[in-house]
């Protein structure tokens, strides 16, 4: 097989697209040093940052998405269309790439349609339990749908499905021989993380915010990532009163330790923060954020909790419930075991690789 491959990939609009694509274009250039990868992005959107911070060109289009609550504000939906259209085809007949992979974002639609209608090789890698309409669209022109859960056939033809889970940080796997851990912690205590995205989870703030009085008087260690929208008012609400072993932050970068510390996560159900829970085997409770197409949130969260290998709490209930299921979990080690085993029975450690595979075998094929 040639080693100069030429490969455009599509995928932003929130890390959860972004990352897992810069994740498939790092093992694509592992195995094949010499390939020319390219990315497509929607102009305005955090990959036209991110991916050039990754090292990876990205060129734009103007693109955006389809509102279905308020009509009103696709008035410039089709005449972007038609432009991105233009420009994605420009894009592929002048890259002219052995293998085009959408990872999901406004960008990813038109450039895989195209690049099916083109004869290019495309592979969807759909990262949630509920395929979205776009997706469910392209699924019928790909080569290939790398997917994360079982029973997307209800989505996909089912001989164009690999199950190969989700990319996931490959510094989660790493091994370390010395972390240093900059959370003042009791370790006699359980430790308690609450994660909700780098700008905050409203409902879940508001449930901790609500409580945390309670949460400061028991003998537990908690590490409250609240985001940055959210950070500087409760630190200013709680200055001066905040016992050492509780910590607000406004995003941790260092995810690995954050997790290895923890006994008991509280977090939103996206697709790549799950696949990342699945990997370290974390006990957690899911509150799925209701601000998301197709609810795949919720969908995502269905498919631990209904085979019990995670606690869901609906963002309506969280302000009231929240820190009450989690003072009672922290309370039940025999409960704590069991969600750890049976999440890791969800995890796919070598997603990324796998998926490379499949994109090997698509190229090498006449």
């Amino acid at each position: 097989m040639k080693q100069n491959i030429k490969v455009l990939i599509s995928g932003g609009g929130t890390g959860g697209h972004i990352f897992p694509a810069v994740s498939i274009a790092n093992e694509i250039k592992a195995t094949y040093p010499q390939a020319d990868i390219l990315f497509v992005g929607a102009l305005g959107k955090m990959e036209m940052e991110k991916v050039p911070q990754a090292g990876y060109p990205i060129q734009g289009i103007p693109v955006v998405g389809f509102h279905r609550k308020q009509l009103w504000r696709n008035v410039m939906f089709l005449p972007k269309l038609i432009i991105s259209l233009m420009k994605a085809w420009r894009i592929i007949k002048n890259h002219q790439p052995d293998l085009v992979i959408g990872t999901g974002g406004f960008a990813s639609g038109p450039i895989l349609y195209l690049a099916s209608l083109m004869r290019k090789k495309t592979i969807i890698q759909e990262q949630n339990s509920f395929a979205g309409v776009t997706n469910k669209i392209l699924g019928k022109r790909a080569n290939a749908i790398c997917v994360a859960y079982p029973k997307m056939e209800r989505f996909f033809p089912k001989d164009k499905i690999y199950f190969t889970g989700n990319p996931i940080r490959q510094v989660l796997l790493e091994e370390r021989n010395e972390v240093k851990v900059p959370w003042e912690l009791n370790s006699d205590k359980p430790t308690l993380l609450i994660i909700g995205g780098s700008l905050g989870a409203r409902q879940v703030n508001l449930a901790i915010d609500q409580y945390a009085s309670i949460l400061m008087e028991k003998e537990i260690n908690v590490i409250w990532q609240c985001g940055k929208f959210y950070y500087n008012q409760l630190r200013e609400k709680y200055d001066g009163k905040i016992p050492s072993n509780f910590h607000i932050v406004p995003f941790i970068a260092d995810m690995k330790t954050a997790y290895d510390v923890s006994d008991l996560l509280i977090s939103r159900a996206g697709a790549g923060t799950i696949s990342e829970l699945c990997v370290m085997g974390k006990a957690t409770i899911l509150v799925p954020s209701p601000n998301v197409a197709e609810d795949h949130q919720t969908h995502n969260a269905r498919a631990l909790t209904d085979h019990d290998a995670a606690v869901l709490v609906t963002d309506k209930e969280a302000p009231e419930v929240l820190v009450f299921k989690a003072l009672e979990l922290l309370k039940d080690q025999e409960t704590i075991k069991s969600l750890e085993n049976k999440i890791k029975g969800f995890a796919k450690p070598n997603a990324v690789a796998d998926i490379v595979a499949v994109a090997s075998d698509l190229i090498t094929e006449k």
